[in-house]
C-alpha cells in the first residue's frame, strides 16, 4: 500500500502553511487516492470561523479535495512543486456538505479521476469524518506553466 508523508506531499504540492490541506496520502493508484487531513483547534481559520462554535468552513474542506486531487495529478504526470508549473482551481459542481467538521475530526478524502482532457482534469471527490460523508463534489483543475 503506497503512502506519502506530508514532506513527500510538499515536494508534488507548493501549498505552504496555512493553505496545505492535506497531511498525508494513505494510498493511490493511477487514477484513485485516498488522504488525510487532521483538523486541529489550532488551524488559524478558527479565531474568526467561530470563536466560541468551531466550524472548519466547507471551502477549505473543498480546497483539501482538489489538492488530493492535484496530488493525484502529479503523481501521474511524475511533477513536481517548482516554480515552473502551478495548479489552478477550474471548478465545482455538484457540490454538497452534509454534517460539519470540526475540530478533532481526521478527514478522510477520496478523490478519482472522471476525466482528463489535455491540462483540464475533472474528479469525484469525497470527504468523511469517520462512516459519514462531511462533502462530495465534482472537481476541475489545471495547470499553467509559468
Amino acid at each position: 500500500m503506497p503512502s506519502l508523508s506530508t514532506t513527500e506531499i510538499m515536494e508534488l504540492l507548493p501549498h505552504r502553511y496555512p493553505m496545505l490541506m492535506v497531511d498525508q496520502v494513505v494510498d493511490y493508484a493511477d487514477d484513485w487516492l485516498l488522504a488525510t487531513k487532521a483538523v486541529t483547534v489550532n488551524e488559524p481559520v478558527f479565531q474568526g470561523h467561530f470563536p466560541h462554535h468551531p466550524i472548519f468552513p466547507g471551502v477549505l474542506i473543498l480546497e483539501a479535495m482538489v489538492q488530493a486531487s492535484a496530488i493525484m495529478a502529479s503523481l501521474g504526470l511524475g511533477a513536481k512543486a517548482d516554480d515552473k508549473r502551478l495548479y489552478l482551481f477550474a471548478g465545482v459542481d455538484k457540490a454538497r456538505f452534509k454534517r460539519p467538521v470540526l475540530p478533532g475530526n481526521l478527514i478522510e478524502i477520496e478523490t478519482r479521476t472522471v476525466r482528463k482532457v489535455s491540462r483540464l482534469w475533472k474528479t469525484a471527490a469525497t470527504a468523511k469524518v469517520g462512516d459519514t460523508v462531511v462533502c462530495s463534489a465534482d472537481l476541475l483543475f489545471t495547470f499553467q506553466e509559468l
